[in-house]
């Protein structure tokens, strides 16, 4: 097992490139395999959810070279449309891969998805969509079974909730189907627009991503093409709530400002001075942070709920009350127990969560619960007086690149250890 040992009570300082996006990459990935060509991408951070579907990429024909944060995909070996359970119960964003393999190959056998508990993520809201372009769907026995005899066909597909997976699983299995698509109530996130960007240079018409409407007109093939993926706004906007909680001055290159503007917005609220760039993002913290009225977590351009653990250990050493809403995830809090272990006073009511600031924490012994859970672990450990233990930490390398690393590089004293 592996873990972080933290020595807390050090003002984080300096500065930080961010990675490429987690996010992004997956579904850009899971596309290369609509195009027999070679595919060249650059800025792929170096995380196991990557390494996972890298896996699910090779099983299925891709040939992949990978140096450092650029990545070659020749997907023209693609022979077979089914992904083994084990591989599928890597991770969460696995269900990407079900537009994409149907698509390319008229059929798509899988399961369920593994990953992070965080919450329900209904397949159902995919299969649903994919229904609408013409596939034939069995579920049974844990297995997923979808064809598409006489190929996929454009529809009209309308989303019950803006979902950024199933925004992703259509666009992708629409961009090879016959005649025009239209998603309503679409996600809006940066990553949508990211993955547009990506189609369209292999040839797709795809139009209005980053809105509520999103229209895709099929082509019948695509080509190659080269795509730069976009910074991690998450993993930016950790780093600022890192510098935060720690009362230090923390520069993150790199970013699309715009990208994090409602993180921004409850960094000031919170008394941290910003200073933005057309690339980067200083943040320089207070003496002691102040207490936020309400935190909300909603679909972008809303407040990011994979931001809200971070934020939320945060709070934790502010002055004064805060209340955090979750409205995505109903299982969003199970690291709030862990963080009580650092003398952190929360009380969580359902969705809700009342952070009562604390003069300070303590050094604990605590447990990755997921992925965001786990980097509001280890901000609270370099907040902490002594020495703390994070252990598990598998889940912050699904989507944190080398997290400790990154860490010492701004003042912190946190090593990695392996058992």
């Amino acid at each position: 097992m592996s873990s972080y040992k933290i020595c807390g009570g050090r003002a984080l300082k300096g500065e930080s490139f961010c990675q490429g996006s987690k996010t992004s990459s997956l579904p850009i990935l899971a596309a290369c395999i609509l195009c027999d060509r070679t595919v060249e991408l650059d800025n792929i951070p170096d995380i196991t959810d990557v390494d996972a579907t890298v896996k699910i990429l090779t099983w299925l024909g891709c040939r992949i070279t990978r140096s450092g944060r650029h990545m070659t995909v020749d997907a023209s070996g693609v022979h077979t449309g089914e992904i083994p359970d084990d591989l599928m119960r890597e991770m969460r964003s696995s269900v990407i891969f079900l537009g994409a393999v149907l698509a390319r190959t008229g059929r798509a056998l899988i399961s369920a998805p593994g990953g992070c508990e965080i919450g329900l993520r209904p397949i159902d809201l995919h299969l649903n969509a994919i229904s609408k372009l013409g596939a034939q769907i069995e579920n049974s026995a844990g297995k997923i079974e979808c064809t598409a005899p006489e190929g996929l066909k454009g529809a009209s597909v309308t989303l019950s909730f803006p979902s950024v997976g199933a925004t992703e699983n259509v666009m992708i299995a629409a961009v090879l189907a016959q005649g025009e698509t239209v998603i309503r109530n679409a996600a809006r996130e940066p990553e949508i627009s990211d993955l547009a960007d990506f189609l369209n240079a292999m040839g797709a018409k795809v139009s209005g991503a980053g809105e509520s409407t999103v229209r895709i007109e099929g082509v019948k093939r695509l080509h190659a093409a080269a795509h730069t993926v976009i910074p991690d706004r998450i993993a930016g906007a950790t780093l600022l709530a890192a510098g935060a909680i720690t009362g230090g001055s923390v520069r993150v290159r790199g970013l699309i400002p715009a990208h994090l503007e409602p993180v921004i917005d409850i960094l000031e609220q919170a008394g941290s001075e910003i200073e933005i760039r057309s690339d980067s993002v200083l943040l320089r913290a207070p003496q002691r942070l102040r207490c936020v009225k309400t935190v909300r977590t909603m679909p972008y351009p809303g407040f990011p709920t994979d931001i809200q653990p971070p934020v939320t250990a945060m709070l934790c050493v502010s002055r004064g009350t805060s209340v955090v809403i979750e409205t995505i995830f109903e299982s969003r809090y199970k690291y709030v127990g862990e963080l009580v272990r650092f003398g952190a006073k929360i009380r969580v009511d359902g969705r809700m969560a009342v952070v009562e600031g604390a003069d300070r924490l303590y050094a604990a012994n605590t447990v990755t619960p997921d992925l965001r859970g786990g980097a509001a672990l280890v901000l609270a450990a370099l907040a902490a007086e002594g020495e703390s233990t994070v252990n598990d930490i598998r889940h912050i390398d699904r989507g944190y690149e080398d997290f400790s690393r990154t860490l010492a590089a701004l003042n912190a004293d946190v090593r990695r250890t392996e058992e």
